[in-house]
């Protein structure tokens, strides 16, 4: 009895039983739900939850998940939240290397034996509203791998971290109280292409749903934008639809501002549909000094007339590409003044709340900072909704990153490199540019996809980039770590990327080899008493037009409030300071603000610098 434990190495199953990635809208049962943005067809699955942790799989208690089952052992956590910040396990910060490099001798795709388990039992009763109507269970983050069960039954299973899965529940669910069963590996094979520069949690650290569809639902919309050269816009709407009756009849209707509206005729035979390209003499432009974003509806009627769902979304017109080797937005020269961001809490670690996230946008702004990489892995979706509203451009980047499988004391050394060209880790790979691009694909702040961080490069590498450019025509493609095989570059990226190169590295780049823009993905590595020298970077906007900025390294310390044992005093705890063997030690700390978002002298210079290029 008991999960499947073959599903952690095996690289043929990275999902069972998870629905199809899809757009992130949420749907309401009435525009006047919608205005006050709770939806009577969600139901929060947040608080308090029950945990068995176990610190590796052999104590782990199998029968978990089966109604009767009860354990001393059970514990109260909270979720969204990290087991380790809540009392189990170890918390610890790494940069490059694995965390078991010099315990085991273990090659992708092999699990490490220290895996600690979270076991999490949670009830619940399905709301009368939703009782008849079809009903999904959502994750928006696990880290890293995780089986689902509900009420005695196996559900599914679930890896990639940083992007929601869900699972539709409706055979599943039974009157009165609900036995809902998670457990949490905090390794797996997807630990090897999880290796970036962060402390390493584990558990359910983004929020969790049980949401229902009514009888005829919009599975997926894409509210497709491109502004031309004339100041007009094009507008075209792609839906997926799904229904409970197999005789439904209805109509839809969608409404773009004052500027488009359209009506479709639905029955259950149509699942999918394309409006065609709608031509808009004259649209307003969406820039970072004008976030400009319209109005977008969807209402979804039956046969009789009576609303079934509301689906609102705020959208906008702008244009990226590359021309004549310049980056060009909305037909002008685009100057990226950003900064890369984790996503950090010093109470949450990465289960980062809401008002810290508006918090951010804040700072951000008032730095003159109009761009942010989100390294290295997708945000929390309020993060998307926020850069859209505040005109901040993001290079949303896909969950990958195996900087310890190529780079070894600092050296290149790529013996064991994934996913490299190992052809075996391409489905599972491209399951997380799919995931990426489904998901937020409606945002109109996303000017780049990227491929991942620090994975050096290959055949997988250029499979997912020749994903993204097949599935979006109207977004660049980025990825760095093409740099360390020149003989790939033509293929791999939209932009010329690289890390911490010096200015004399980019002028040299420029009068020998210039073909694409320069773009600086990694820069300016903000710890301790740094930024010197940023101007450096800043005059060569002037000197060469290919060159198109790059991204600070990075927003925020990544440090935990702790509290002294002896005074009781709280202080900021780093890499070290929680008894790890393995650490990096405070290189985790390389922000413009400290973990409070207190900001330090650094941000001056940010401000003064990026001031004087925001066109």
């Amino acid at each position: 009895m008991g999960s499947d434990l073959s599903y952690l190495s095996d690289l043929n199953v990275f999902q069972v039983g998870r629905r199809a990635a899809h757009s992130d809208h949420i749907h309401y049962r009435s525009k006047e739900e919608a205005e006050s943005r709770k939806s009577s067809f969600y139901l929060s699955l947040d608080g308090k939850w029950d945990l068995i942790w176990s610190p590796d799989p052999s104590k782990r208690e199998e029968e978990f998940y089966l109604d009767g089952f009860s354990s001393r052992r059970i514990r109260k956590v909270r979720v969204p939240g990290h087991v380790e910040t809540q009392g189990f396990g170890q918390i610890q910060y790494i940069n490059t290397m694995y965390p078991w490099e010099g315990r085991e001798m273990l090659r992708p795709p092999m699990v490490s034996t220290d895996n600690p388990v979270s076991q999490y039992i949670k009830t619940f009763e399905v709301p009368e509203s939703m009782k008849t109507e079809r009903l999904i269970l959502r994750f928006e983050g696990v880290e890293t791998a995780f089986y689902l069960y509900l009420n005695g039954r196996f559900v599914g299973y679930s890896e990639d971290s940083f992007t929601p899965s869900e699972f539709e529940v409706t055979d599943f669910v039974r009157e009165g109280e609900n036995r809902l069963c998670v457990e949490v590996y905090k390794r797996s094979k997807a630990s090897w292409v999880e290796d970036q520069d962060f402390f390493r949690f584990s558990g359910i650290f983004r929020p969790v749903y049980l949401y229902a569809l009514p009888s005829c639902h919009v599975d997926d919309m894409w509210a497709k934008t491109d502004l031309r050269r004339d100041e007009g816009g094009d507008f075209e709407l792609r839906l997926k639809l799904s229904y409970s009756k197999p005789d439904f009849k209805g109509r839809l209707a969608y409404r773009l501002g004052s500027l488009v509206s359209g009506e479709l005729e639905l029955d259950s035979n149509l699942t999918s549909w394309e409006s065609g390209t709608y031509s808009i003499p004259l649209v307003k432009q969406y820039h970072y000094k004008a976030p400009n974003l319209y109005d977008f509806e969807i209402s979804v009627y039956d046969s009789e007339g009576k609303l079934l769902e509301y689906i609102p979304y705020r959208i906008g017109f702008k244009h990226i590409e590359v021309e004549n080797e310049i980056l060009m937005y909305n037909y002008h020269r685009l100057t990226i003044c950003g900064v890369n961001r984790h996503e950090w809490s010093a109470k949450g670690g990465r289960a980062i709340s809401l008002d810290e996230m508006k918090k951010d946008i804040e700072i951000i702004k008032g730095a003159n900072i109009n761009s942010v990489r989100t390294c290295h892995y997708p945000d929390r979706v309020e993060w998307y909704y926020l850069c859209d509203e505040a005109g901040i451009l993001l290079m949303s980047e896909t969950n990958m990153e195996s900087h310890g499988s190529w780079q070894k004391d600092g050296a290149v050394e790529p013996s064991w490199n994934v996913p490299g060209d190992n052809e075996e880790w391409e489905p599972m790979m491209l399951d997380r540019c799919i995931s990426n691009f489904e998901t937020f694909k409606n945002h109109t702040s996303i000017i780049f996809w990227s491929v991942g961080n620090e994975s050096y490069c290959g055949s997988v590498i250029k499979a997912m980039y020749d994903y993204f450019k097949s599935a979006d025509n109207t977004r660049l493609v980025h990825y760095e770590g093409v740099f360390h095989r020149p003989e790939m570059k033509k293929c791999v990226s939209d932009v010329e990327s690289q890390m911490y190169a010096p200015p004399e590295r980019i002028i040299s780049y420029f009068k020998k080899e210039w073909r694409k823009p320069f773009l600086v993905c990694e820069y300016m590595h903000c710890m301790g008493n740094s930024l010197g020298g940023f101007k450096d970077y800043d005059d060569l906007f002037d000197e060469y037009l290919g060159y198109a900025g790059g991204y600070i390294w990075d927003y925020i310390d990544q440090a935990l409030l702790k509290k002294d044992e002896v005074t009781g005093e709280l202080y900021l705890a780093y890499g070290g300071d929680n008894g790890e063997k393995r650490t990096d030690y405070e290189f985790s700390c390389n922000g413009i603000v400290d973990a409070l978002r207190r900001e330090k002298p650094a941000v001056q210079e940010v401000r003064a610098v990026y001031g004087n290029r925001l066109w």
